[in-house]
């Protein structure tokens, strides 16, 4: 035992001398350090878990120069230990919806399974004359796609949602299952909408309701955890302005009353947005952001050229989160 000590002792130290040299070359990042992905430039991250794998759906940055923002697709990621993940190429592009503009606006989308078929929501920017984002239905029988639209046509559009923004109030969607079996879709930009499904999940079964939340920006999530629903969301502070924080609230029922808690995480590094992804997997929680500190080649991270992170989540015993601490470990190290 004390020989195998030594050993490791020693491989250790020639690791931190190597990591010093001038002349040693750069150490790959362990497997669950931040960023996740690090040949593409992903944001918006949507994790879903499947069995004992977890597919990651994101946002895909090509944005070049002083480009704000260019998506015309969205990537997906597999899989089973979250610090290995396997590239599935693009699963559906903004073009895929006939009645789309196709104009660099595949902005955050979420995908879920329902009796054996996958269903993409994704926000696109619709032809006129109803102009504006809307938000089309992709499916598929795999998760890793292709996803072909489930409606030739849009199941949100500008002038079904006329309370707040005009033209880009109608991005972000969630959708969230209930544990009877109704399936939920929660969007929005700096007004937030709720609206229940029909089975087939490509209908709607009802009014469109709007959900008062503080500060409420952009990119909800929707999941529960035992008795309480929780809904995260991006925010700004109305007073103090600055960059988008990660808040939260809980409820009873998915149609609230809504509590609200304060942040799960600050302003992300790099980037004005952030959007968070929270899932629960192997008996371990997990959320998941992005920021924008990963160069690929000539090309800076930014607003534009972001990169999904984990960090574990954890719960006080009421319930609460745990605020969340962004890091470049991410979950390559055993959680707290």
């Amino acid at each position: 035992m004390r020989n195998r000590l030594i050993g490791l002792a020693s491989a250790v130290s020639l690791l931190a001398i190597s990591a010093c040299s001038p002349e040693a070359g750069p150490v790959a990042p362990t497997g669950g350090t931040n960023p996740l992905i690090r040949d593409a430039f992903t944001a918006d991250p949507a994790p879903l878990v499947v069995g004992n794998t977890v597919y990651l759906y994101t946002t895909h940055d090509l944005a070049e120069g002083d480009v704000l923002y260019a998506m015309n697709d969205w990537l997906v990621y597999s899989s089973q230990d979250l610090r290995n993940w396997e590239a599935h190429g693009p699963v559906m592009s903004e073009s895929d919806f006939s009645w789309a503009e196709a104009n660099n606006s595949a902005w955050a989308a979420e995908a879920i399974e329902k009796d054996g078929k996958f269903y993409l929501y994704a926000p696109v920017k619709h032809k006129e004359p109803d102009r504006g984002f809307a938000i089309g239905v992709g499916v598929s029988d795999s998760p890793t796609g292709p996803f072909v639209d489930a409606r030739g046509s849009a199941l949100i559009t500008n002038s079904m949602t006329t309370v707040g923004r005009d033209y880009d109030q109608d991005i972000d969607p969630t959708v969230f299952i209930d544990d009877d079996g109704s399936p939920w879709l929660m969007w929005g930009h700096f007004t937030c909408f709720l609206v229940k499904l029909k089975p087939n999940m490509t209908e709607l079964d009802g009014e469109i309701m709007t959900i008062e939340l503080p500060d409420f920006t952009e990119g909800p999530w929707l999941f529960k955890r035992g008795d309480i629903y929780y809904l995260a969301y991006a925010s700004i502070d109305e007073i103090e302005g600055g960059n988008e924080r990660i808040a939260y609230a809980t409820a009873p029922a998915v149609t609230g009353p809504w509590t609200y808690w304060g942040l799960i995480t600050g302003e992300t590094r790099n980037s004005y947005t952030i959007h968070p992804g929270i899932i629960e997997f192997k008996d371990q929680w997990y959320f998941f952001y992005h920021d924008a500190l990963l160069d690929i080649g000539d090309l800076e991270g930014a607003d534009g050229r972001r990169a999904v992170a984990a960090e574990y989540l954890e719960f006080n015993d009421d319930g609460t989160i745990v605020p969340v601490e962004q890091t470049d470990v991410g979950i390559s190290a055993p959680p707290p």
